[in-house]
């Protein structure tokens, strides 16, 4: 079973994927988020099983690199972090964690999370192409266009203005159209903070977008889940 090892401290890393190599894992080890993201790319290799991703990363915060991990791929991810507070444990599964280990943990059970998580996804089950932070160049949907880099919308070749978030809401949605993303997931990536208090926001901010895009039925509401994108009809 391939695992990539996502930690910058080089003593915690070699330890550990001497373990997981004990234990029949072809372990590679990325010492930054860049790195990790670059690994994951479906040219470099064999997909990865499973993903171990710490949080204090030198190059960005854990958080953000699940999150560019999980908007194109599916490879389950397992955060092991020394931060034990409810808060991020929540914030972390809502961005779409498999699971979440505190530090220190037990290696017997550590080893059987990762197998736990490996059965329940396929290797290489939804990879696909992890770039930059600008994402693809352009996203497509009908005559719905989203220019990622520029953070541009057109709708039919008019240019639709969106505010930061606005943007940021409709750019999740559309990368994986006929998805569900649920409320509190949405909340995390998009305004980097728990549920609570912030669900008004987040109807507001999709009844702005149905009214500026003038296509009420592209984002359509999950009762009682969340809100997916519906591909337009050409």
């Amino acid at each position: 079973m391939r695992l990539l090892l996502v930690e910058d401290d080089d003593h915690v890393a070699a330890a550990l994927a001497a373990v997981l190599s004990r234990h029949g894992f072809d372990v590679a080890h990325a010492r930054s988020g860049e790195e990790a993201l670059r690994a994951l790319l479906p040219d470099t290799g064999p997909p990865f099983a499973v993903v171990l991703l710490d949080l204090g990363l030198p190059d960005q915060d854990g958080f953000e690199v699940c999150g560019r991990i999980r908007r194109y791929s599916a490879t389950p991810v397992i955060m092991v972090t020394a931060r034990a507070d409810t808060r991020s444990k929540i914030h972390g599964l809502n961005l779409g964690a498999d699971d979440y280990v505190v530090k220190p943990y037990d290696t017997g059970e550590l080893l059987a999370r990762i197998h736990a998580v490996a059965r329940r996804t396929p290797v290489g089950r939804g990879t696909g192409t992890v770039p930059g932070p600008e994402g693809p160049p352009a996203l497509r949907l009908g005559p719905l266009t989203i220019e990622l880099p520029n953070r541009q919308v057109s709708v039919g070749g008019t240019d639709i203005p969106l505010t930061r978030k606005e943007f940021d809401l409709l750019a999740l949605l559309a990368q994986r159209p006929g998805v569900v993303f649920r409320r509190e997931q949405i909340i995390s990536e998009v305004w980097r903070t728990s549920w609570e208090g912030t669900g008004r926001t987040l109807e507001v901010h999709i009844a702005s977008l149905r009214a500026k895009l003038r296509m009420p039925s592209l984002i359509e509401t999950v009762r009682g889940v969340g809100y997916k994108i519906v591909v337009p009809a050409a």
